[in-house]
């Protein structure tokens, strides 16, 4: 079973760190929430408190991870960007060639540890000045080798479902869109 660790800091984006949670445990991932705020609460940007799964403090190593994952939202995406432990855990991750992943205003931590140079991404609009040595695609959703990028609150879900389908399979994915009742929704459009 592919693992996944969530960091969480104070003023993440409700929907772009639940979203994919929700979606890859449907999906039979094994996902792990991570606070950094030294306590396992952790409050959203839109006043929701979430009981994190663990504490930085209390993992030794993210060598068990076959992603990391970094929300969106603002102070959340600044608080992660500013902590040391998450640069290195993020830096260490992608330097072995494993995935990562980061929406909305999350890449300009990818862009800020260089992990972002020469591949496309994409972010919230008005993020793009750091995502550092990366091309901006403005997609929705942009997958480039082990790095994934999502825009912003509506690409969630989406995001969810490209991550979810990169660590296990493209029938996985679509098993759960379906019982998500995601294909009737698109078939609206």
């Amino acid at each position: 079973m592919a693992k996944v660790y969530e960091f969480l800091a104070t003023g993440f984006e409700d929907i772009e760190a639940l979203a994919p949670v929700d979606i890859l445990r449907r999906g039979g991932v094994e996902v792990c929430t991570v606070s950094i705020s030294g306590t396992e609460w952790v409050e959203s940007a839109h006043g929701v408190s979430v009981r994190a799964d663990l504490k930085i403090e209390d993992v030794s190593d993210f060598d068990d991870a076959d992603m990391l994952l970094v929300p969106g939202g603002m102070p959340g995406a600044q608080n992660l960007k500013d902590d040391e432990r998450v640069g290195q855990a993020l830096l260490r991750h992608s330097g072995s060639g494993k995935r990562v992943g980061a929406i909305c205003a999350g890449p300009m931590v990818l862009g800020a540890l260089g992990i972002l140079e020469g591949k496309r991404a994409t972010c919230y609009p008005g993020f793009e000045k750091f995502l550092t040595g990366a091309e901006y695609t403005g997609e929705l959703c942009t997958v480039d080798g082990n790095v994934t990028t999502g825009k912003g609150p509506a690409a969630a879900v989406m995001y969810g479902f490209k991550i979810l389908e990169q660590l296990t399979s493209a029938g996985k994915a679509n098993e759960v869109r379906e019982g998500m009742l995601i294909n009737e929704l698109t078939a609206l459009h």
